[in-house]
């Protein structure tokens, strides 16, 4: 909890301590006020339960980290839903193109039902770096990049085909713990800006029931993310095998009621 303390039974003698406050992996958890939303009763929780992270933070970092203005170009690395949340955001925001890149081809599918132009496979392009691809294919770069792997790597090959002069490249995924990002500062000093992005900005408690109204009034359509479901929190371990298999977006584990 937020003040160190455990509402969990110990485990050989050992407490048993609340994953990101909240151990939404058990069947009955206690979580601090801070942490609760409330939402509309008509709201379908196997859906709605997607704004509690990674479908929201991919909105958000469009919406309302970079603010990403109508006739921007932008490039998503990394096609999980947090990802293709970035591009149905930037496709709401009437982005002129939009880039979408990922090692897994059959994810271009949803991406370009979402609103990709471009998808690209970096591996299809031999010793190139994708991001002088992406400078070559556009006039030096993309107004708008955007990291959602979690890879080192990936995220200054984001920056360094964000836009001189003006581009901005904001990171969402999250490294492995102990991964530094390095850069030359002729990235940043040719006028780039290098951004990260928590839940996409949004304020939880604020903007979360919002998100659910604009979802209720079919103004924000989600349901595309979900392409497992599983009964039981026992499926917990299967629903974590399926998104290491590349074929899922998001996995949701309604628990039985008891």
């Amino acid at each position: 909890m937020p003040d160190g303390t455990s509402r969990f039974s110990t485990l050989d003698g050992k407490p048993i301590y609340h994953f990101m406050g909240c151990s939404t992996f058990a069947e009955y958890t206690v979580v601090a006020e801070i942490s609760c939303a409330v939402v509309s009763e008509k709201a379908p929780l196997d859906k709605v339960c997607l704004f509690g992270c990674g479908v929201s933070t991919g909105l958000g970092a469009v919406l309302k980290t970079c603010a990403v203005e109508e006739g921007a170009t932008v490039a998503v690395f990394g096609l999980g839903a947090v990802g293709l949340a970035v591009i149905q955001a930037a496709k709401m925001r009437k982005a002129r193109r939009i880039f979408a890149i990922d090692m897994n081809e059959k994810k271009f599918e949803m991406a370009r039902q979402l609103g990709a132009t471009d998808c690209l496979n970096p591996s299809t392009y031999g010793d190139k770096p994708i991001q002088t691809v992406i400078v070559e294919m556009t006039t030096w770069g993309v107004d708008y990049t955007f990291d959602a792997t979690g890879n080192t790597e990936v995220m200054c090959a984001a920056l360094e085909c964000a836009h001189r002069g003006w581009g901005v490249s904001c990171v969402i995924g999250v490294a492995a713990s102990g991964k530094l990002l390095q850069t030359r500062p002729f990235q940043l000093i040719t006028g780039r800006t290098w951004k990260g992005t928590a839940f996409g900005g949004w304020k939880s408690r604020v903007d979360v029931p919002l998100l659910v109204q604009q979802y209720l009034e079919g103004e924000l359509p989600i349901d595309h993310y979900v392409t497992h479901e599983f009964e039981g929190v026992d499926k917990i371990n299967d629903a974590i095998h399926s998104l290491h298999e590349g074929g899922c977006l998001r996995a949701v584990v309604s628990y039985a009621k008891p």
